[in-house]
């Protein structure tokens, strides 16, 4: 027993030994402003070194028997880390065999010492909590459209007292776009997560939305803004700079609700009274976090919900395998509109003559005939698969890559009129024979959106083309005889939607490598058939078979199930957790011993890599999940601990990594 206070501490490193609570004596300078939350300083015995850390807890005994040295330093009096959050990244290491503190870095953002010091004296001033909403605006918040649910699934959502089960969700979201007011239009489904969010905060919770990328965000907080006051939101996400996130950041941890809205990380920000937690389109793989431990935002959002025991709603246009594996052991329940309702996308694989020019050698008959009809009356969208003018050149011959003869890379042509070009080192590409065939002509494998948009613009020569890829963003467009070229994932949205969408280059996209290419076409396709007007034709060309037939008839969710059901006999993710193990042949196996040791485990490899280390990839039940990764990561422990090694350990593992089974793309 000591007479000081007893501080645990987390300290922020990303050395696994030091992933634990350690204890400190708080000393009765500091014994004010060393609560639980706030950042600190503490000593090392090693070395005489000092680390950054978070106080998780206080104690009045000391479970360590021997001399605790004492805290250095209170950084500040912010509480930045919660219980709750603490939670979250204990727990989502554990089931990652990373650590705390990586999750962590994520979670809460540097420090910001000017904004934190106005924030703290702006609390002061408040008594802490600051104001709630008014009674007018309580009214707007809970009239908030929702139109993707019905009201009784409104209400179970909202209820606390309500079933667990009833309250999470897999909402299939209506492919049309609804207007949220003020000329603001966005797909019926993140209106419904905005409009159930708000009402959510009415009622005096907290929600959270977290979306993929900052083109959604944008349109949530549009929406949001038109149901919610500004003092309401907290925007959580990097993409405004490290000082907006950090007093969005402030402002979720204010003790009142508050609508949080972010991307991936969103999931493991502060929130009081967390009463909802919505991921939208769960699918896109920029859900999935790249740095350590690399938890998917679904994993975070399921083990934040079942610590809060809050409402949770995975939705999308079409729902991710992953989700489908939740639905069907019963953990989700599904919400999705009738099949009469659903939106139809019609295939089209009879292309005109060869002899066409341009884009039209591309473009079926029929659905060159729907967008110039359509044309006349608003704009139409073409979606393809590449950016650029003709990103990747091959051999007219035999389809053979042209490759740079400096790097290897891939050789495309970066404008009209400019020289073939490396797209790695940027050399100039001169005619050379093809290394596969001998041939000397070459020809562009799919033209990008720059030529397409391009062609088109020759072909319409009255209509205004834009281009909307990763190098000319465009978030709306106005209404107009316009013809837009979008990469997947970059389409604008119209007011009151397209009057024709052309899905191009489908056959490309679906013959890509990889496990999860069925899911991806079919979110890409439907992600862009929900921004056509009601009545608007929506055509995938050059595509048949089951991929065609379930979109033409409504029926994609069977479709995911079907390919869910495949790889559950040949155990592939999502029907088993994967865990890729990599380093030197030696630490692979010696990893590897005890867990292949388990039942319902199993490996592929080692193999391997490129850069002379080698891989193996472990498959395990989702029963097994908790004993391999405590297997694995004693293993890298020991491997970052072994005294006798000379250099560094290289042994990583990554946890449910959604490329590990896709094979090295051709560029």
């Amino acid at each position: 027993m000591t007479a000081e206070p007893i501080a645990r501490v987390l300290i922020d490193s990303p050395l696994p030994q030091l992933d634990r609570l350690l204890e400190y004596r708080i000393p009765e300078s500091l014994d004010g402003d060393a609560r639980p939350g706030v950042r600190l300083v503490v000593p090392l015995r090693t070395g005489g070194r000092q680390a950054k850390g978070y106080l998780v807890d206080r104690v009045a005994e000391a479970s360590f028997g021997g001399q605790l040295a004492e805290i250095s330093e209170v950084v500040s009096t912010a509480r930045v880390l919660t219980p709750e959050v603490y939670r979250l990244a204990r727990r989502a290491a554990d089931r990652a065999a990373g650590t705390a503190s990586d999750l962590l870095r994520l979670a809460v953002p540097p420090r910001q010492v000017r904004i934190e010091k106005a924030w703290l004296g702006a609390l002061d001033a408040a008594g802490r909590t600051g104001p709630a909403l008014t009674p007018a605006e309580i009214a707007v918040a809970e009239g908030a459209p929702a139109p993707a649910l019905d009201s009784d699934t409104i209400a179970v959502l909202r209820d606390p007292t309500a079933a667990a089960g009833d309250r999470r969700i897999a909402l299939t979201a209506p492919q049309r776009l609804v207007e949220a007011g003020h000329g603001e239009w966005l797909p019926a489904g993140l209106m419904t997560l905005v409009g159930l969010a708000a009402r959510t905060v009415a009622g005096g919770r907290s929600a959270i939305i977290a979306v993929p990328d900052y083109r959604d965000l944008d349109l949530v907080a549009a929406a949001a803004a038109l149901v919610l006051p500004g003092e309401a939101i907290a925007r959580v996400d990097a993409g405004r700079g490290a000082g907006e996130r950090y007093r969005g950041f402030l402002r979720a941890l204010e003790k009142r609700p508050a609508l949080v809205i972010g991307t991936r990380t969103a999931v493991t920000a502060p929130a009081h009274r967390l009463g909802l937690i919505a991921l939208w389109d769960d699918g896109d793989p920029l859900h999935a976090e790249q740095h350590a431990p690399g938890v998917h935002a679904r994993d975070l959002a399921l083990l934040r919900h079942d610590d809060a025991a809050c409402g949770l709603i995975l939705a999308a246009h079409s729902p991710s395998a992953d989700t489908q594996r939740l639905v069907e052991i019963g953990y989700l329940r599904t919400v999705t509109p009738a099949r009469s309702a659903r939106r139809r996308i019609r295939p089209t694989t009879r292309a005109v003559g060869a002899d066409e020019p341009g884009a039209r050698a591309r473009i079926p008959s029929i659905a060159w005939r729907a967008a110039s009809e359509a044309l006349a009356t608003g704009p139409v969208l073409l979606q393809v698969a590449r950016p650029g003018f003709d990103p990747r050149i091959v051999c007219a011959d035999c389809g053979e890559a042209v490759r740079c003869r400096v790097c290897a890379g891939p050789v495309g042509v970066r404008r009209a009129g400019a020289a073939p070009s490396c797209r790695w080192c940027g050399a100039i590409a001169p005619a050379a024979p093809c290394t596969r065939c001998a041939g000397t002509r070459r020809r562009a494998s799919t033209p990008g959106s720059v030529r397409t948009a391009d062609e088109l613009g020759r072909a319409f020569p009255g209509a205004r083309v834009i281009v909307s890829d990763a190098d000319h963003a465009h978030q709306q467009v106005e209404p107009g005889r316009t013809i837009v070229v979008a990469t997947r994932g970059a389409e604008p949205i119209v007011a009151g939607g397209y009057r024709a969408v052309l899905l191009l280059d489908a056959e490309r996209m679906l013959a890509r490598d990889g496990l999860r290419v069925v899911d991806d076409c079919l979110r890409w396709w439907q992600n862009a058939a929900a921004l056509a007007a009601d009545d608007a034709p929506v055509l995938l060309v050059g595509v048949d078979g089951p991929v065609a037939q379930a979109l033409a008839t409504g029926t994609a969710d069977e479709l995911i199930a079907a390919e869910l059901a495949d790889r559950r006999r040949l155990r592939f993710p999502p029907a088993v957790r994967s865990a890729t193990v990599t380093g030197t042949a030696p630490e692979v196996r010696a990893a590897l011993e005890p867990v292949l040791a388990l039942d319902g485990v199993d490996a592929l490899g080692p193999v391997d890599t490129a850069d002379g280390q080698v891989r193996a990839i472990v498959r395990l039940d989702y029963a097994r999940g908790v004993d391999v990764a405590h297997e694995l990561r004693a293993a890298v422990v020991a491997a970052a601990t072994a005294r006798a090694q000379r250099r560094r350990s290289t042994l990583r593992v990554r946890f449910d990594d959604p490329t590990a089974f896709d094979a090295a793309l051709d560029e």
